[in-house]
């Protein structure tokens, strides 16, 4: 999982309330296991008419937010059913921070899974988070995940709270198996130790 330390990009504002994965990922693309490729899909029912021509009015399509890396959601991100393939398609889009008032939490707890940092936050600063990503191209946000703020194009700070464990993982790209990994030398030795002591298992 690659490491969330400081994030510069582009914000694109989506303030519907209570997207939930089936709009993020429809349900005809959860055949695959793979974690890449799910990104030409995202939103797709929102992003593309019946004969799969994009729809320009829809925020991803139009010409200043197609390498938007943050999203500055409504209220109830990621509600619906417990798909990984949601935040699987944001990531492959390129999407690495969503922030909204308040998120599903299923949804919420796969993005620290996959490399996504979720971010609550009253709704005053998704407001005022939301009025900066309306600029278009100069929509440029920063997301310091070490120092827990995030300061918008006008240079304004707003600060957010984290876990600290799930910062942890993010800031060391840590995902359940490099988790594991980081205690190999104890299980090896803990392995070693099991097998003179029963060398029958």
């Amino acid at each position: 999982m690659d490491k969330f330390t400081t994030l510069t990009g582009i914000a694109a504002p989506m303030p519907l309330v209570n997207i939930d994965t089936d709009m993020i990922i429809p349900k005809q693309f959860l055949k695959t296991i793979q974690r890449s490729g799910l990104g030409k899909n995202l939103f797709d029912e929102m992003r593309y008419d019946t004969d799969g021509n994009e729809i320009p009015d829809f925020v991803l399509n139009q010409p200043a937010y197609r390498n938007a890396q943050i999203l500055v959601a409504g209220d109830n991100f990621g509600c619906g059913s417990s798909r990984e393939h949601a935040p699987w398609a944001l990531l492959d889009f390129g999407i690495r921070c969503v922030i909204s008032t308040s998120f599903a939490d299923i949804f919420f707890n796969n993005c620290f899974k996959n490399g996504i940092l979720p971010i609550v936050l009253p709704q005053e600063d998704v407001d005022k988070l939301m009025d900066d990503a309306s600029r278009g191209a100069n929509a440029t946000v920063t997301v310091d995940l070490e120092n827990q703020t995030i300061t918008g194009p006008d240079g304004g700070e707003i600060r957010f709270e984290v876990d600290g464990f799930r910062k942890h993982c993010l800031l060391n790209g840590l995902d359940d198996i490099g988790l594991t990994l980081e205690k190999a030398a104890a299980i090896d030795s803990f392995e070693a130790q099991a097998s003179q002591a029963r060398p029958w298992v």
